[in-house]
């Protein structure tokens, strides 16, 4: 279907609202409010499973690994975008928002996928990519045809340039990529693109623009899909004028800069939001997590109202360091955004963006060992949680040689940023070599490294003692135990180097960061991220108990 066109006819072998959706069905909750406690899965569809044998994965694969998604326990996917793209930005450069992009497969694909995983009762949300489109995208090829004035042109920002002739670009915002966020045209224009030059921002004081969203939620919400992921959801109103912003270090990620960053964060984005509730409120039971990096709690509960997105990420939690007070800060802070919202919060310790927690936390066996107390201390938190896929099985990131490095923040930055490549390595799901039964062949998008046989979902199956064993454990209790109950916590008193939670149903988590064993509290354990033979909580290591 062209970008361009209308609304399409449905096409959907399910509809919304058929016996799939509506009746209680494998659902845990099917209630209107089913995300409020969710445990999300991301899949990374590049680094999931290959289907068809080519070394990328695709939506076949991910049909083929539902059965251990279900076996995980989780209630929802989101699956980053499958759309008609050139890959400038591994699929976030979409040229055709409501098709798909054949190398992951086509529609019918994507609807045995929704089917399938409704059966199982497992959700499937879909990244939504408003900020800006491809650069083959129908619309951005009409707009450098049509030329300056254009109403082609109005859908994106194009501006001409300062300086003699127009030859310096319009302001001095950096690209999120590394170099300026202009390019000129052939005519002498520039357009702004906060991302990669095969990524140019669209103009949402556009109407069709706006419309033109709105269009494509509908289509994936009549073939039945649960809710969006909404990339760069504090993104897409820019400051009128496009004033220049304040000098700032260019880092390479999307860290909030604060005021002083006309790129984001500005007041028009939550007209935008109210269109996407306003959509989303015709289909009961549907939802949207924004991608909004606002460290501002207040900032970032105004997408939070009543009448804007359901849910949104907070970073804290990811960004935090192994630290007691850092950890408990996040915490707070976390839930001090939602407190005057109706959304509850949203935690997050991975994602296709950001170096695993294995590795931030000091990699090899402390890493691992960190990130199972992390775990623990995730999921016993009142709200939704968000894991990333390989999570589950204590994945690392793997530092790639030069030449095998895709990132563009690897070319934009001049070779001095490596990227985001070490994080989307591919899944490991059986087997002794690369790749590991991720796809038939061994050769895989990014190079998978040896010695990853122990770290296979295959091999920890059976081992109770395995991060998949935990996190399985774990996603049981929190789907199951009347602990989990309700949406607050109490701070306890803990001994030094540690903090301990109480839930209103009566959880107790206790994370031990102290340097030594501390004794546990009175209570029946649940689960522990390591041993507690003798009553103590190892050093690293968290516990649940009911008290």
């Amino acid at each position: 279907m062209s970008p361009v066109e209308g609304p399409p006819a449905p096409h959907h072998s399910q509809a919304r609202g058929g016996p799939l959706q509506g009746a209680a069905g494998p659902f845990r909750r099917t209630d209107a409010d089913w995300w409020r406690d969710a445990v999300f899965y991301q899949v990374y569809i590049r680094s999931f499973a290959d289907g068809n044998g080519d070394g990328v994965g695709d939506l076949a694969g991910i049909r083929a690994r539902l059965p251990h998604l279900a076996a995980l326990g989780v209630d929802a996917l989101w699956v980053t975008p499958f759309y008609p793209s050139p890959m400038a930005d591994h699929g976030y450069d979409v040229a055709d928002p409501r098709d798909v992009e054949p190398a992951f497969g086509d529609l019918a694909e994507f609807d045995a996928l929704l089917g399938e995983a409704h059966a199982l009762g497992i959700r499937v949300t879909v990244d939504l990519v408003p900020n800006h489109t491809s650069d083959r995208h129908a619309w951005f090829q009409a707009a450098l045809t049509a030329g300056p004035g254009s109403p082609e042109r109005a859908r994106y920002l194009f501006r001409d340039g300062r300086g003699p002739d127009g030859a310096e670009p319009p302001n001095n915002w950096p690209s999120v990529f590394g170099g300026p966020a202009w390019t000129r045209v052939a005519d002498g224009q520039w357009y702004l693109h906060v991302f990669a030059p095969e990524q140019p921002d669209l103009d949402f004081t556009d109407p069709e623009v706006l419309a033109d969203l709105e269009t494509t939620m509908r289509f994936w919400l009549d073939r039945g899909v649960d809710g969006f992921r909404i990339d760069v959801a504090h993104g897409m109103a820019k400051p009128e004028g496009l004033p220049d912003m304040e000098p700032m270090e260019d880092t390479g990620l999307l860290d909030d800069h604060g005021p002083g960053d006309h790129r984001f964060d500005n007041d028009g984005v939550h007209d935008v939001h109210r269109r996407v509730r306003a959509v989303l409120d015709r289909y009961p039971g549907t939802m949207a997590v924004g991608e909004v990096w606002v460290s501002d709690d207040d900032r970032l509960a105004q997408y939070l109202r009543p009448d804007e997105l359901q849910l949104a990420f907070n970073f804290k939690l990811l960004t935090a360091d192994w630290d007691v007070d850092a950890l408990r800060d996040a915490v707070v802070h976390s839930l001090a955004a939602v407190a005057g919202t109706p959304a509850p919060a949203c935690w997050v310790l991975s994602n296709h963006d950001r170096p695993r927690h294995v590795s931030r936390y000091g990699g090899g066996a402390q890493g691992t060992r960190r990130a199972r107390a992390a775990a623990l201390l995730q999921l016993a938190l009142p709200g939704a949680a968000y894991l990333y896929n390989g999570d589950e099985l204590g994945m690392p990131d793997v530092e790639l040689p030069d030449e095998a490095l895709q990132d563009p923040i690897w070319e934009r930055s001049g070779h001095t940023e490596r990227g985001r490549d070490a994080c989307r390595i591919p899944v490991p799901w059986s087997g002794t070599a690369p790749s590991y039964g991720f796809s038939s062949r061994a050769e895989t998008w990014l190079p998978m490294p040896e010695g990853w046989e122990s770290l296979t979902a295959a091999a920890q199956e059976g081992d109770p003692g395995s991060v998949l064993s935990l996190y399985r454990a774990a996603l049981a209790l929190r789907r199951t135990s009347p602990a989990f109950a309700g949406e607050g916590l109490d701070w306890l008193p803990a001994p030094d180097g540690c903090l301990a939670f109480r839930r209103p149903g009566g959880l107790v988590c206790l994370l031990n960061l102290s340097g030594a064993p501390v004794p546990l509290p009175e209570g029946r354990v649940l689960l522990a991220s390591a041993d507690t033979a003798g009553g103590v909580l190892l050093d690293d290591a968290a516990v649940w108990l009911h008290a």
